[in-house]
């Protein structure tokens, strides 16, 4: 089983003017392991196909993630940030399924 180190980012709304609602993003450092390793090329309108990933990467919860599990937005691996389309928890750690690439705000 391979090992993860890498950022993990969180969202959460916040107003910026009346009405209006941004991401507000926070990273947070993590160690693991990856579970499972996979890719897909999905085939759509576009001329080249989106690249999108099965992986699931298992972190070491701490008191924060386990707190604000629900805002996880994308997880750093191999140098990409990384939609985040799950998270299981089995404490004392986070399981965190990967889907597309992450296009929405970061830090």
């Amino acid at each position: 089983m391979a090992r993860y180190h890498g950022k993990v980012g969180y969202g959460t709304s916040v107003e910026q003017s009346p009405g209006v609602f941004v991401d507000a993003i926070v990273e947070y450092t993590y160690f693991g392991d990856i579970v499972r390793n996979s890719r897909k090329l999905t085939e759509g309108d576009q001329v080249n196909a989106d690249i999108s990933v099965g992986n699931s990467i298992s972190i070491v919860a701490d008191a924060y993630a386990r707190a604000n599990f629900a805002d996880i937005k994308y997880v750093e691996w191999m140098g990409i940030l990384w939609s985040v389309s799950e998270v299981e928890v089995q404490s004392p750690r986070l399981i965190l399924s990967l889907g597309e690439v992450y296009r929405g705000p970061t830090t």
